[in-house]
């Protein structure tokens, strides 16, 4: 019952603490690269992280088919369905308050053709909530993506290491060390760029590279694994916090170890109920036991 309101309640406390409730939206996002502003993204993939990472202040929130590993327990993105990512966009974006919530396309929802792209991308947006939707690919998607902005949806474009390729690409690897593979990505954010994505996720990019790509294009770029020269960054917000206990990547640095505080509380919990000290009577109601006379 205590929800009721919440949202006018959350908005005066935001105000009183002098945080904006104005929500982010893709234009600005270019504005502050202009401004000289790093632009700080993280993922977020239901309602409980998204509301804790807007009151921080965390201007964009990704919901990342890197939920296949850090959520659904798969071992790449390859699994992660449309519907997974419809559900938990909804559940973020009932978090956010003011940040710009963007959803990834997954696996083949894009590349059959542009008809069934344009179909998924608008589900994402209708029935996910999402502002903006987030596809992996260069040239060959460039085309697409002037459909989509042309259709009012914005487009985050994703460049170097692109996750979904892993089949072809045959393992996590940096991409663009050799001038040739260099000047395809540098020509593959051009065309990006041109076609209007109105931000570009660079992954696994050598720092140089991603610095010329960062002076040669409008577009803001977010980097992950590719250094201190793009216009932002984007983590997976379980790898900052401690709470994926598979892998911690190289590109990641740890601010806390919550899967360690979660363990070590855990325990505790079923040491106390296992121990009987938890519950007591003061978690729980109690009532005048002479009402339950002669029920037995």
């Amino acid at each position: 019952m205590y929800r009721v309101g919440s949202l006018q309640g959350e908005r005066s406390r935001l105000l009183a603490r002098g945080v904006s409730v104005t929500r982010v939206t893709p234009g600005q996002l270019r504005q502050m690269k202009e401004r000289g502003e790093r632009i700080p993204v993280l993922t977020a993939y239901d309602y409980s992280m998204a509301r804790l990472l807007d009151e921080a202040g965390v201007p964009v929130l990704l919901v990342g088919d890197s939920m296949g590993m850090v959520v659904l327990g798969h071992d790449s993105t390859i699994p992660v369905t449309l519907e997974d990512v419809i559900r938990a966009t909804a559940a973020v974006r009932r978090g956010a308050r003011r940040a710009l919530v963007v959803a990834d396309l997954p696996f083949m929802t894009y590349r059959v053709s542009d008809e069934e792209a344009l179909r998924n991308a608008a589900r994402l947006v209708q029935e996910g909530g999402a502002h903006a939707v987030k596809l992996e690919g260069g040239r060959s998607v460039a085309p697409l993506v002037r459909r989509l902005v042309d259709s009012g949806i914005p487009v985050m474009g994703h460049l170097g290491f692109t996750p979904q390729s892993i089949l072809q690409l045959g393992g996590v690897r940096v991409q663009g060390r050799a001038r040739a593979a260099a000047a395809d990505l540098l020509h593959d954010a051009r065309a990006l760029d041109e076609a209007g994505v109105f931000a570009l996720v660079l992954e696994l990019v050598p720092t140089p590279l991603a610095g010329l790509i960062s002076r040669h294009i409008a577009a803001p770029t977010i980097g992950i694994g590719a250094g201190p020269e793009c216009d932002g960054e984007v983590q997976v917000v379980h790898d900052i916090l401690g709470l994926y206990p598979d892998f911690v990547p190289r590109h990641t640095r740890q601010y806390a170890r919550l899967g360690d505080t979660i363990s070590a509380a855990v325990r505790e919990y079923v040491a106390d109920v296992q121990q009987r000290r938890f519950p007591t009577r003061e978690h729980a109601a109690d009532m005048d036991p002479t009402l339950l006379e002669g029920l037995e």
